[in-house]
C-alpha cells in the first residue's frame, strides 16, 4: 500500500491540474480574444495567443459601448449593475437578519406561522410572478428606476432561514447575560449577535451580491432606457448583433469586465468565506 500511495498522490495531481485548465480555458480564450484585431474571427480559426489590441478594444467598449447593438458604454452599464447588484444584497442581509432576529427572539402570535411563509416565497421566485410583480412596479411608477430593478427582489427567504438557524445556535447564556447588563432587545442584536454573525453575513454577501449581479429577465422587463442597462443585458445585445456584425473582440471585452467585480468580491471576502465553510465542516 505504501508503494502505491506517490502513484496515488500523482493521479490526484494530474485530475486536479486537468480540472483548473478546464475551467481556466474557457476564461484564457475569453482574455485572448478581448485581445484581437476586428477581422480575426472572420477567418474561421480560433487564435490562441494574445493580439495587440487590448487597450484599444477595451478603451473603445468602456467609452463608447457597441451603439449598433443598443448597447452603451460599458463603464455605465457596469456602475448600473453594481448599484442593482449592493442594493439587493443589503436589502436582502438587512431585511434577513431582523426578520430572523425577530422570529427566534420575540414571541408574538403565530410567529412560527408567519416563518413558514416566509420560508413557503421559495417557491415563489420573481419568475413565477413576475407578471403581477411587473404590474406593481409600472404602477408604483419605479419603472426605468434602480429602486424598480432591487426591490422586488430584496426579499430572501433563504437568507431568513439561513440567520433563524444561526441565531437558534447561539447560547442562551448570552442572552440573560445581556438581560442582566441591562441590555435591551437591538442593543444585544447590534453588540453580540452582528458580531458573532460576520462571518455568515459576508458568506452570504458573495453569494447574493453574485445573483444580483447576474440579474437579467427581470432588468430586461422593467428597462427600456439605455441608461438603466445593466451590464448583463448589454452583453447579450452585444451577442445578438454580433451575429449580423462580427464583433466579437469587442463582445469579448465586455465580457472579462462584466466578470471582474464578482471576481473581485470573492477574493475580498475570501478569508471570511473559507472561514465560514470551514466551521460549517466541523
Amino acid at each position: 500500500m505504501v508503494e502505491h500511495r506517490p502513484l496515488s498522490q500523482l493521479a490526484a495531481h494530474l485530475i486536479l491540474i486537468a480540472g483548473v485548465a478546464l475551467v481556466l480555458f474557457p476564461v484564457y480564450i475569453a482574455l485572448v480574444a478581448s485581445t484581437q484585431a476586428p477581422g480575426e474571427f472572420l477567418r474561421g480559426t480560433l487564435p490562441l495567443m494574445p493580439g495587440g489590441h487590448a487597450l484599444e478594444n477595451y478603451r473603445a467598449m468602456w467609452e463608447s459601448g457597441l451603439s449598433r447593438a443598443g448597447a452603451p458604454p460599458v463603464g455605465q452599464m457596469l456602475f448600473n449593475s453594481l448599484v442593482m447588484a449592493l442594493a439587493i444584497t443589503v436589502g436582502k442581509l438587512v431585511i434577513s437578519l431582523l426578520s430572523a432576529f425577530a422570529i427566534v427572539y420575540f414571541r408574538f402570535p403565530f410567529r412560527l406561522l408567519f416563518f413558514w411563509l416566509i420560508f413557503v416565497t421559495l417557491m415563489l421566485p420573481v419568475e413565477v410572478r413576475i407578471i403581477p410583480t411587473f404590474q406593481v412596479v409600472a404602477d408604483l411608477g419605479m419603472l426605468n428606476s434602480f429602486a424598480g430593478l432591487s426591490i422586488p427582489l430584496i426579499a430572501s427567504a433563504t437568507a431568513t432561514f439561513l440567520f433563524r438557524q444561526f441565531f437558534m445556535t447561539v447560547p442562551e447564556e448570552l442572552l440573560e447575560a445581556a438581560r442582566v447588563d441591562g441590555a435591551g432587545p437591538f442593543r444585544f442584536f447590534r453588540d453580540i449577535l452582528l458580531p458573532l454573525s460576520i462571518t455568515n453575513i459576508a458568506a452570504l454577501f458573495v453569494i447574493l451580491f453574485i445573483y444580483g449581479w447576474n440579474q437579467y429577465l427581470w432588468p430586461l422587463l422593467i428597462t427600456t432606457d439605455s441608461d438603466y442597462y445593466t451590464v448583463v443585458m448589454g452583453i447579450q445585445r452585444m451577442t445578438t448583433a454580433a451575429d449580423g456584425d462580427p464583433q466579437w473582440h469587442l463582445v469579448m471585452a465586455a465580457v472579462v469586465m462584466a466578470a471582474l467585480p464578482p471576481v473581485l468580491v470573492i477574493l475580498f471576502m475570501q478569508r471570511l468565506f473559507v472561514k465560514v465553510l470551514t466551521e460549517t465542516e466541523k
